[in-house]
């Protein structure tokens, strides 16, 4: 293979050539992100193949990723057949009092993303050293993944800290607008209600499942608080939340996003250079003993909530080591019930395995201290607010002069690509971007999914961020500093609906489309291409395994839906592959496997 050290790059997978077999939701997230990272794609297999894709030149062994739906056997044949056995039909419905599917081909799209971290990681294994191997992807994992900050709660040894129940913002204007509300702080929560006239009980019943709602994906409030929205015109509202703190957007369409787009890519890369000391060539390196292609290298990561956190942890399952930078006294979410063993059980699903360090960034020597620790490390990973690496002193072009190989990496909300933007929140940037008409079908009302899609695509696209600094950093030899976005991530899950829109079509799934069907004692779900004949069928007096069994007689595919995920762990549909950490959480397998 040819020294990455002498290569001349710009992008990561300049010179390299892609091809690609299989279903278009899989494949198509695949290509498309590889283009935009200096891929050329060659002419493709037939939808009908196995999927897969690879990778060639650019002086590497040919990199290949296959991709499967799951078991085929158990029904798992399709997106809707995945959300529904993983449990993301469970979560996402949780607001509707039942299981819904999600209208947008959301675990399709994250085992894309992780079919491309996959490539990476084998060609940085490569540069590094390692012999090239086959990478394999299932999108059952990827779903698993998906949930598993909901998982891990449900295996904790106690109950949640709020109610399981249905309701949840968004709320609605006198006009009939459909808004999101979004603060952190309880007093701004209880100055923007006071400011519209609330009953005083209601705001106080209100502030605990509206807080944990990133949590549980339901948020139980009080009928009164959108009672009293929906007594206010927008201006009001819109006035409250400025004079509280508080901030409100209301629910765009697709084709409003569309007419906005700016076309961006989930990510930026800028190569950081300094005048001295010159950044030296990485060359290759050594074989690891270790099969994992991350192996020997470290992230620090600064990460709070999931994004960042999910991003570094998706690094630590392929090698490297993670070490958290943390806050004195240490990151306050591990004490987040349920736990387990004292520990926070969703806390341990993002978290787990990592290294910690406690820096107080505000105090000059810890600050100091932090530097000395990147002039070691490979990435410095964090989704601190907007410009506060630079007033800190630890921005990129900081960091640079101390280890001018180093990968910076910044997962945020906007990406500075949108102006006047408002919280870079999970739901904020849902309503912002159309997602909210993505996720439901036609004849329903838009409404952002209260399971934290953006948060944990995001992190996904942070993971791949660096996998593509790191492999650019390896050809190039200079460090890199690499951006990634909620943004990105709403871009990237709602392109499908974007490609509608700009060819005049309905960007929106028909009425009724993923809606399970109810079973004498359960749901069942089946594929897309069987809805249509399986919803001809009544089945609501059959049991579960009656009604599926009735269907596959009848040539169609179906699968029970998850609705308990603590039985996941027992699931046959997923044998042996979910386990229990040393705090006896519940662990998902990793996505990706290198043989």
């Amino acid at each position: 293979m040819a020294s990455p050290s002498t290569t001349q790059t710009a992008r990561p997978l300049d010179a390299l050539r892609l091809g690609t077999s299989g279903p278009p939701q899989i494949t198509g997230v695949v290509a498309d992100h590889l283009r935009l990272l200096g891929a050329q794609e060659e002419p493709t297999g037939r939808r009908e193949d196995p999927a897969s894709v690879t990778l060639t030149g650019g002086g590497f062994e040919p990199a290949r990723a296959n991709v499967t739906w799951g078991d085929a056997e158990a029904g798992l044949v399709d997106e809707a057949t995945v959300q529904a056995a993983t449990g993301v039909m469970a979560v996402h419905g949780r607001r509707d009092g039942g299981p819904r599917g999600l209208a947008a081909d959301y675990v399709a799209t994250a085992t894309g993303v992780l079919a491309v971290q996959g490539l990476l990681a084998a060609l940085i294994g490569q540069a590094r050293g390692t012999a090239a191997s086959p990478v394999t992807v299932g999108a059952d994992r990827a779903g698993l993944l998906a949930v598993s900050q909901y998982l891990a709660a449900a295996g904790a040894d106690e109950e949640e800290a709020t109610a399981l129940a249905p309701g949840g913002p968004p709320f609605t204007s006198a006009e009939g607008v459909l808004f999101e509300l979004e603060t952190l702080d309880p007093g701004a929560w209880a100055g923007f209600w006071r400011a519209l006239e609330a009953p005083a009980d209601a705001i106080r019943a209100g502030w605990r499942p509206f807080q944990f709602r990133y949590a549980t994906a339901c948020a139980p409030l009080p009928p009164a608080l959108h009672a009293v929205t929906r007594a206010n015109p927008l201006d009001r509202i819109r006035r409250a939340a400025a004079l509280s703190g508080a901030e409100v957007c209301p629910l765009r369409t697709l084709a409003q996003r569309h007419a906005e787009a700016d076309g961006a890519a989930p990510w930026s890369f800028r190569p950081l250079e300094v005048a001295a000391p010159p950044p030296s060539p990485v060359g290759p390196r050594a074989a690891s003993p270790a099969p994992r292609p991350l192996a020997g290298l470290t992230v620090l990561e600064a990460g709070r909530r999931i994004q960042a956190p999910l991003a570094a942890h998706l690094l630590g399952l392929l090698g490297a080591e993670v070490v958290r930078i943390e806050p004195p006294g240490g990151d306050p979410l591990r004490g987040m019930p349920p736990t387990c063993s004292g520990t926070s059980a969703r806390w341990l699903a993002l978290n787990r395995g990592k290294k910690a360090v406690e820096i107080d960034i505000k105090a000059d020597s810890d600050r100091r201290r932090l530097r000395d620790m990147t002039a070691e490390a490979d990435v410095f990973l964090h989704n601190w607010a907007p410009g506060k690496a630079a007033e800190l002193g630890l921005d990129a072009d900081d960091l640079a002069l101390v280890n001018p190989t180093l990968v910076h990496a910044y997962t945020g909300g906007w990406a500075d690509r949108i102006e006047d933007a408002p919280m870079g929140t999970d739901f904020m940037v849902q309503a912002r971007t159309g997602v909210g008409e993505a996720v439901r079908p036609e004849g329903e009302a838009p409404a952002p999914s209260l399971m934290t899609l953006l948060d944990v695509l995001g992190g996904l696209h942070g993971a791949e961020a660096v996998l593509a600094g790191l492999l650019l950093r390896e050809r190039a030899g200079h460090g890199v500093r690499v951006d990634s976005s909620l943004l990105g991530a709403a871009d990237t899950l709602t392109a499908p609906a974007l490609r509608k829109v700009a060819r005049g079509e309905n960007p929106r799934r028909p009425a009724g489309f993923r809606l399970p069907l109810p079973t004498a004692d359960g749901w069942i779900a089946p594929c897309d291409d069987s809805a249509a004949g399986a919803a001809a069928h009544d089945v609501t007096g059959l049991s579960t395994r009656e009604a599926l069994a009735r269907l596959r007689h009848l040539g169609l595919s179906a699968t029970a839906v998850t609705t308990d995920l603590s039985e996941l762990h027992h699931d046959p549909r997923f044998a042996g592959s979910i386990s229990r950490d040393a705090h006896g959480a519940p662990a998902v397998p990793d996505p990706w496997s290198f043989a």
